[in-house]
């Protein structure tokens, strides 16, 4: 009869003690905090896709479903605890929340978004499938399912999506005119996976060589011809498929980079982009009001161009608060100029709704952006029965907008089609395209003094670098304390104002016409792709099992 030990299954990994899971745990927490050096404003692009292969490593040694759940957690927790920190800035230092209560929430909420990969790598560990169809197919399809549902669950917070990381420089930049920051997030994972296939590819050659070695030896008892040399693995690793579609993936990504994607239309036009430098802590105090009007007056009227833009919420009145002799005089400035001002500001209807707006004034007829997409918690308070409470805990001004229309038309100014978004709509690229292919111009403008001098604003002008990317438009960025900046359709930022410092930034820019893929197709492209990578790993698993 066989004893207790005997009956027990092997384990399929060596180190299954509470050490070596613990050590996985700490392991995956550093890589994941070690990942945000590959966003802004590190720019440290090649960072993600080892220490995400590092992941999938991790998830490869796992024993369990659950154990690779919490690897992923720990991963992600490392990753927003260190890339999102600055909501603590938001809450505590300009919010008013008390310290502790702003430290658990931020916690919570890091704890929240780690759930993500926590799902990964849960159904990274579906049995019977082979490991390259694991982590070359799966993994990346899965990674970027759980980015995308980020991206719209709750409202969405599509932030640190892995592709971000690539954006502007990495060859695999080219993919977003193509599949949009989602196909750059599956161009990502898919090089982590394959780099893990190859290396298991060397690690499984290395240990087959061994075991044949010691199986077989000459007649003296020295090792036969069976042991692997260094020199044999290489061209072995080189020559693997695996290393072929990585080389395939690069490839492409530079290929398309260097696609033209729309073309030049009209005049080039004068810009400037104003950066008042308010402080979040004085913006919207009574004694200050009229020393902000009078920064923004003193701006513009040095700005000779024909477009010439505000910040978000750069008057902290309503419109109809706003002195009528003020407004005329931006208005006279504009028409002098030939052209006209955006001028971010909220406004107020006669209902008593109000919006977080930008309102043109010039030559063209006045005409109104009102935001769409707001702000849990920051612009409108989800499920208000339940979380009212919270409004008495943070000091946030206009904690009630209304939203605008979903599908907008472009600002005609300046002779320009003119696509506006405020603030955190930028972060959305499939509501960006909404105006497209119509407007000629992306306009974002934006108020993240709130994040003070955190990583957040570098973060959020990659974002935006991203969005010019996708639509093959020049993108204005009109920032309250940075970054305030012109980005080229390629990405990459033409002309920036320094972070916290009242500054105007003046450019000569092109408007430009036609539509890239990711403008007609939306992120449906991307996701139809995960979809075939998730069958084809679906099918190989089905032979898997027939064969076994």
């Amino acid at each position: 009869m066989a004893s207790k030990e005997g009956s027990k299954k092997p384990a399929r990994y060596p180190g299954t003690s509470l050490s070596t899971q613990y050590s996985a745990l700490c392991t995956a927490f550093v890589l994941g905090a070690v990942t945000v050096a590959g966003y802004a404003p590190f720019y440290l692009f090649p960072v993600p896709l080892f220490t995400l292969a590092a992941l999938f490593r991790l998830w490869a040694r796992a024993q369990s479903a659950r154990a690779a759940a919490a690897i992923g957690f720990a991963f992600g927790f490392g990753l927003f605890l260190c890339g999102v920190s600055w909501v603590y800035v938001s809450l505590h230092d300009f919010g008013a929340m008390p310290a502790p209560v702003a430290a658990a929430v931020t916690i919570l909420f890091c704890a929240f978004l780690a759930l993500f990969p926590a799902a990964v790598g849960y159904a990274c560990t579906a049995p019977g499938l082979p490991h390259p169809a694991r982590f070359g197919l799966a993994a990346p399809a899965a990674w970027m399912l759980a980015e995308w549902t980020r991206g719209w669950l709750f409202t969405g917070f599509p932030w640190l999506a892995l592709g971000y990381s690539q954006i502007p420089s990495s060859p695999l930049a080219g993919y977003a005119p193509l599949l949009g920051i989602h196909g750059v997030t599956l161009a990502t994972a898919a090089t982590a996976g394959l780099i893990v296939v190859l290396w298991q590819q060397a690690t499984d050659k290395e240990e087959g060589g061994r075991r044949r070695a010691e199986g077989k030896t000459d007649g003296t008892g020295g090792a036969s011809s069976l042991s692997p040399h260094p020199s044999s693995l290489i061209p072995r690793i080189v020559l693997h498929p695996s290393a072929f579609i990585l080389l395939a993936v690069w490839l492409c990504g530079f290929g398309l980079k260097q696609v033209e994607w729309t073309e030049r239309v009209g005049a080039p036009v004068r810009v400037s982009l104003l950066q008042g430098n308010v402080p979040q802590d004085l913006k919207w105090r009574e004694d200050r009001m009229l020393a902000t009007l009078e920064t923004y007056r003193a701006l513009a009227r040095l700005s000779p161009s024909p477009l010439i833009i505000l910040p978000e919420t750069a008057l902290p009145l309503f419109l109809e608060q706003v002195p009528r002799e003020y407004l005329d005089e931006l208005a006279d400035h504009a028409r002098k100029n030939g052209g006209d001002i955006l001028i971010g500001v909220p406004e107020r209807l006669p209902g008593g709704e109000y919006f977080n707006s930008v309102v043109s004034f010039g030559t063209a007829p006045r005409q109104t952006y009102r935001k769409s997409h707001l702000v849990p918690f920051g612009e409108f308070i989800p499920l208000r029965p339940l979380l009212g409470w919270i409004v008495g805990v943070l000091a946030i001004p206009l904690q009630d907008f209304s939203r605008g229309p979903e599908n907008p038309r472009p600002l005609v100014v300046a002779g320009q089609r003119v696509a506006v978004n405020i603030c955190y709509e930028d972060a959305f690229g499939e509501e960006i395209i909404r105006q497209l292919p119509e407007a000629t111009l992306l306009v974002n403008v934006s108020n993240v003094a709130w994040f003070g001098r955190s990583i957040a604003p570098a973060q959020h002008l990659q974002i935006s670098q991203a969005r010019a990317l996708e639509t093959g438009r020049t993108l204005l960025r009109a920032t309250n304390t940075g970054v305030t900046g012109v980005i080229g359709p390629d990405g990459e930022v033409v002309a920036s104002a320094p972070a916290f410092t009242m500054a105007a930034v003046t450019q000569t820019v092109r408007g430009y016409a036609g539509s890239t893929p990711y403008v007609r197709w939306g992120n449906a492209a991307a996701l139809a792709l995960c979809f075939v990578l998730i069958v084809a790993a679906g099918w190989i698993r089905h032979r898997a099992a027939r064969s076994a």
